[in-house]
């Protein structure tokens, strides 16, 4: 843990600058400042709410000359006083640190930092100066000491950068306040280039995302979240035809050789993200998929009217575009193995292999052979493959089942509903409150009827002839809070009933499929069945052999797992460049980004006008629960622009010093 000797943040002062180091208490807050990376401690920290100092040498004029380089750089320029007035503090600070001006030049530095504090209309001027002005209003004389005393000092290793909490949240770290900003200026290409960076799946994720990124969204304080996910949909769609010039063959700017081949298993949302970058790297890579179709999950779980299916094809198919190659119908365990990958002359391999097994409950009866018993991964596969792609018939039944409380679970009820099913429920063992699905999919399930059962659990199911007849299902009551914050269930005795029901489909979780390796392989599995990697590199127990989404993670959301294959692609372009996996400075600053935020003060200081977010169409709820169709439209451009507008452009700057 490092000792904080002053630090200035959200109104807070700590001030041990007369104390010996040895007489300062260590502070479990900043437990995660001892080191940048391994042997390089952290001098100093600075952010949009202030800055702190761990250690006594640090030259703090250079150190706010660092941090407002990166501001003036940073600048949208859209109004005067960020504009101007940063290039205005760079260049005396440039100047103070040379030696060339006089005491007065900080007094006009404070005079202009206040002027953009309040004055500029967006996050980053709103912040860009608060370090400055902490600084100069505790450590004057320290600065204007070391303005004449420069001597030639040299620059301090450090390092720098920009985010926002709606980045911050995205697992992809999507940079959506540009993508945004490029919406208001009516560049709508340039929009869906700043998401092309990080993932090649636009217009899948604007209809599917779980948009972590507004729930972090600032604009909560005010009114609601701008429609971050809308948007995305929007410039996907608006320029859909753009990848077709961007992307090909011809478009990697250095192609590697053929010698340092790649193989990907799997082409659902991590594997397609993996290959896609190492592809624009200029790797060979060889996709392998168990199915006829890629995509994953996307393809074989989402249903149609969340995600149309040509656009998912469409998508995926950036890959060959790229010159990647997609083998189908290939599948690890049975047709190869690590071993003859390696026999082909693959120098590094990515496993994307997902979880496609579902798990089942634990009740009494429970038996996998019963005639209306489904895993939900399974009905949802069922449901696309069959009935949707080929058209063939199916029977599901008058009633239906559904226990689960997350988006699988919703995805099995609303499907059911457009497969003729005249009654479904839907049983969760928590409130709705602790319901980790989307609260959209809640909501839309609730209008088209599904029947919901909160804090109930299932007990028995109850068969005859080896068929399903019933589900017994006892009364739920929460207990306190768990370390974790979630509350525990407990059954209230007393409080059995019965639901009769043709079907019964668990949708609680899914898992990995293990025998697609051999133990020969080398490649372990932690306690929870999934792929054991080192978190940075996503490279598991086995050289050169990397993992991600799933079957790493367990089942979580298509954007994490779309953000676990960039992780793994560059734990690979390392592996193969380098021979070893380098240090990450902007995944560190990220950490002590996310390490710092308990102590942010919450609420928007600057005046908001309230504009609520724009409201999307959707069809009607009697209509759509008996067809595919999507549900949601598309909004108009004049809808874009201002949605766009309610951006509230919350950039901070994060520097640090270090040692070396």
């Amino acid at each position: 843990m490092a000792k904080v000797i002053f630090g200035a943040w959200d109104g807070n002062v700590i001030d041990n600058r007369n104390r010996k180091i040895y007489e300062i208490e260590e502070d479990p807050a900043f437990r995660d400042f001892d080191e940048f990376n391994p042997g390089n401690p952290i001098k100093a920290f600075f952010g949009g709410h202030g800055f702190f100092i761990f250690e006594k040498d640090v030259d703090l004029l250079d150190a706010a000359l660092q941090h407002m380089e990166r501001v003036a750089r940073e600048s949208c320029g859209k109004c005067t006083p960020c504009r101007v007035g940063t290039q205005i503090i760079k260049s005396k600070l440039e100047a103070m640190a040379a030696g060339q001006v006089a005491a007065p030049a900080l007094d006009e530095i404070e005079t202009i930092a206040e002027h953009i504090q309040s004055t500029s209309m967006c996050g980053l001027g709103q912040t860009a100066t608060v370090a400055l002005l902490e600084m100069i209003r505790y450590f004057r004389e320290e600065l204007l000491h070391q303005m004449e005393n420069r001597n030639g000092a040299a620059r301090q290793p450090g390092a720098t950068y920009l985010s926002a909490p709606c980045i911050e949240a995205c697992p992809s770290r999507v940079d959506v306040p540009r993508y945004i900003d490029y919406i208001k200026d009516g560049k709508f290409t340039h929009s869906l280039g700043v998401i092309l960076q990080k993932y090649p799946m636009a217009a899948t994720c604007g209809r599917v995302c779980v948009r972590f990124c507004e729930m972090a969204c600032r604009r909560t304080q005010v009114d609601e979240a701008v429609g971050i996910k809308v948007l995305k949909r929007f410039v996907a769609d608006h320029e859909k035809y753009t990848t077709n010039d961007w992307f090909s063959a011809y478009s990697v700017p250095e192609k590697k050789p053929d010698d340092l081949k790649v193989a990907v298993i799997g082409a659902g949302p991590a594997g397609i993200s993996a290959a896609y970058h190492l592809l624009l790297k200029g790797y060979p890579v060889d996709v392998f998929e168990a199915r006829a179709v890629p995509g994953g999950m996307a393809a074989t779980g989402i249903p149609e009217y969340r995600l149309p299916k040509e656009v998912l094809r469409k998508e995926t198919g950036i890959i060959e575009t790229l010159g990647g190659k997609i083998f189908y119908g290939r599948k690890m365990g049975r047709d190869f193995t690590l071993k003859s990958l390696y026999a082909d002359g693959y120098q590094a391999i990515f496993l994307g292999v997902g979880t496609h097994k579902g798990k089942a409950m634990g009740a009494i009866g429970e038996d996998p052979k019963l005639k209306g018993y489904a895993f939900g991964v399974d009905l949802l596969l069922k449901i696309n493959h069959d009935y949707i792609d080929r058209g063939i018939p199916m029977e599901l039944g008058e009633k239906m089942v559904v226990v689960g409380g997350g988006n699988v679970a919703m995805d099995c009820v609303r499907s059911a509903l457009r497969m003729g099913v005249r009654e479904v429920h839907l049983v969760y063992r928590r409130s709705r409150n602790e319901m980790p699905a989307d609260q959209e999919e809640v909501e839309g399930a609730e209008k088209e009827g599904v029947i919901f059962h909160f804090l109930t659990h299932p007990t028995r199911i109850i068969s005859e002839n080896g068929r399903v007849k019933g589900l017994e299902l006892i009364k739920m009551e929460l207990g306190e809070p768990d370390k974790s914050g979630r509350r525990s269930v407990t059954p209230m005795q007393g409080s059995e009933f019965t639901l009769e029901t043709d079907a019964v489909v668990p949708a609680i979780g899914q898992q990995v499929e293990h025998g697609f390796l051999l133990p020969e392989d080398d490649v372990d599995f932690n306690k929870w069945g999934m792929i054991d990697v080192k978190e940075d590199a996503l490279m598991t127990t086995r050289k050169g052999v990397f993992a991600g989404g799933d079957c790493v993670t367990g089942p979580a959301t298509l954007i994490q797992a779309m953000a676990q294959g960039e992780r793994g692609a560059e734990g690979i372009d390392n592996y193969l460049t380098h021979g070893r996996i380098r240090f990450n400075p902007d995944l560190r600053m990220s950490r002590l980004v996310h390490a710092i935020q308990p102590m942010i003060k919450k609420g928007v200081s600057i005046p908001i006008k309230h504009e609520y977010r724009v409201k999307v169409r959707e069809l009607d709820p009697e209509i759509r629960k008996r067809i595919f169709e999507e549900v949601e439209e598309p909004i108009s451009v004049d809808e874009a622009y201002h949605e766009a507008s309610r951006c509230m452009r919350c950039y901070r700057v994060y520097s640090v010093i270090t040692e070396q």
